[in-house]
């Protein structure tokens, strides 16, 4: 029994060392949900509305503006990186599209 534990480990450990991910992540994010959708999608946009700190029902221009702060305080030119501009560059993009596509859910 020991013995399976750890080729079961050992097999984990090779899964997400080849591709990058955890072998119950690999076969997860396939269950729809209620309203939101997929739990992954939902997740993603939870995270864009943490980077941004917009509350969900933010309208496209909040979303704009709370872009601009951030990119204010993470600019490459004032200490900041590039990852986390590119980060919030992706959370507006986000939200706004989710807005696009579902305009009464409201980010």
């Amino acid at each position: 029994m020991l013995r399976l534990l750890v080729i079961a480990g050992l097999l984990c450990i090779i899964c997400y060392m080849l591709f990058g991910k955890w072998p119950w992540q690999m076969l997860g994010g396939q269950v729809i949900s209620g309203r939101g959708g997929r739990p992954a999608a939902r997740r993603k946009l939870i995270d864009a509305r943490r980077v941004l700190g917009v509350r969900q029902g933010a309208k496209a221009d909040e979303i704009a503006l709370a872009h601009r702060r951030r990119l204010s305080v993470i600019h490459p030119d004032r200490g900041g990186s590039d990852e986390e501009v590119h980060e919030a560059n992706a959370a507006r993009d986000l939200l706004l599209e989710h807005l696009k596509k579902h305009p009464k859910d409201r980010a």
